[in-house]
């Protein structure tokens, strides 16, 4: 019996392209939520509006598609649902990518983050900007 491959979703930005393989094993809600917004071209043109050196990147937030709007707005965005937490046994080490929310468990719907390293440090830079576009492959 073959092995199904795992999901992947490329990210585009000005500085290359990101490869993500979604752990549909770990996170099967997460995972869905994630392409079915990709393939909706929901995250074109959205940025990563967080960025943490020594931690992590965030995107994924349709406020950031107006490059006109306050940037306060940044991070407050989403697609009008939330969805299921789904907390597993994967560590956030460089390279994980995991859903990002509020203090609710339940309040992912669209925001995601890439692990840039395995621990946390550093600061958060809200002048760094990369716009991205999500296509899924595979």
């Amino acid at each position: 019996m073959a092995i199904a491959a795992a999901p992947r979703a490329i990210i585009e930005t000005k500085f290359g392209e990101i490869e993500l393989e979604l752990l549909s094993d770990k996170a099967p809600g997460h995972v869905k939520n994630f392409v079915d917004l990709a393939k909706k071209g929901f995250y074109d043109g959205t940025t990563f509006h967080r960025v943490i050196p020594g931690f992590m990147i965030q995107g994924g937030d349709p406020n950031t598609k107006d490059l006109k709007a306050p940037r306060e707005r940044h991070g407050t965005g989403g697609p009008g649902y939330t969805i299921k937490a789904e907390f597993n046994d994967t560590l956030h080490k460089r390279g994980v990518l995991s859903m990002a929310r509020a203090n609710d468990p339940n309040s992912a719907g669209c925001q995601f983050f890439i692990c840039v390293a395995d621990s946390a440090d550093g600061r958060d830079n809200p002048k760094d900007r990369i716009d991205i576009k999500v296509r899924v492959v595979g």
